[in-house]
């Protein structure tokens, strides 16, 4: 049984000479994805499927981005990370439709034993994780290997995601919790207290009704 077939069954592997090949490869396409970005987005494009990850349309990673494989990436339609962003995709990453990252997010499907010995021998594992539709998580959060976020969600910033949070809930903290539910009340404000004008109301629920 070889280090890659383990990695990709969630099973403790040892990063050898074919899990390392697999892995420079990847960084020397991302490299040049982080060259030519937001210069030519035709080309950058180009180098996420050069790259292996899996997406859909209008997606925008801002430089500089960094993942392991990328093929162990799948990503829906209208994704937009901003700076920094960092996936350690030794498992599967599935991110839905309509997601937005802040500056700085970091997903951790990567992980070490926790005795220091049995670290020390140099295996690891990847666990994956999922991350629904609609979902925004703030800048400098970290989710960690095997948390399921559910769609509809918001992460706050600077969060620490130990463990599952459900759909249609604003949750923040390290480690991260439930805050509050996401309801109809929040629908006519932008931020905090503040209320859209009308201009913008009318204008969000007209592209709504099409």
């Amino acid at each position: 049984m070889d280090n890659r077939y383990r990695r990709d069954h969630e099973m403790a592997y040892f990063s050898d000479e074919s899990v390392i090949a697999e892995q420079i490869e990847t960084k020397k396409v991302i490299r040049e994805y982080n060259t030519v970005m937001p210069f030519d987005l035709k080309q950058g494009t180009l180098l996420l499927d050069k790259a292996g990850i899996k997406h859909g349309e209008n997606i925008y990673i801002e430089p500089p981005f960094h993942c392991e494989y990328g093929t162990h990436i799948q990503v829906g339609k209208n994704f937009y990370a901003n700076t920094g962003c960092v996936m350690l995709d030794v498992a599967k990453v599935t991110i839905g439709d309509n997601v937005l990252f802040g500056p700085n997010v970091c997903i951790y499907t990567a992980g070490h034993p926790i005795h220091p010995e049995i670290r020390n021998s140099g295996y690891e594992y990847g666990i994956p994780i999922v991350i629904g539709d609609n979902v925004w998580i703030g800048g400098s959060s970290v989710i960690l290997p095997g948390v399921k976020i559910g769609s509809n969600t918001v992460i706050g910033a600077g969060s620490v995601v130990t463990k599952d949070i459900p759909d249609n809930v604003c949750a923040a903290g390290n480690p991260c919790r439930v805050i509050r539910e996401i309801t109809e009340a929040d629908r006519p404000y932008y931020f905090k207290d503040r209320k859209f004008d009308d201009e913008v109301l009318n204008e969000i629920n007209s592209k709504l009704n099409q």
